[in-house]
């Protein structure tokens, strides 16, 4: 298995990090680094983790890490990982933009 990010994920880990780095530039190196921790992670038991209600059909899962959920899906060898976004957000208009 090898993990792969969407380009959508990788700034969405570095938004993160710039959005905690205003208040404690420590703290968000190392709660981005807990993120990769979680993200490789997923390789060891990708189908661990519920498929999004609705969206089953698309094979998207997530993930909960503190207050941010992981979307990915497993697509052969591959854990795709499509989105990192805070709970609080709306998430259907990030993963699903019209």
């Amino acid at each position: 298995m090898r993990l792969v990010l969407a380009r959508a994920a990788e700034a969405d880990l570095e938004r993160i990090g710039d959005h905690i780095a205003k208040d404690n530039p420590a703290r968000a190196l190392s709660f981005v680094g807990e993120l990769q921790a979680r993200l490789l992670g997923l390789l060891a038991s990708p189908h661990a983790f519920p498929l999004v209600p609705r969206y089953e059909h698309l094979g998207i899962r997530r993930c909960v890490h503190g207050n941010y959920l992981i979307f990915y899906r497993v697509a052969g060898q591959e854990v795709q990982v499509l989105h990192v976004l805070h709970g609080a957000m709306d998430v259907e208009a990030h993963l699903f933009p019209r």
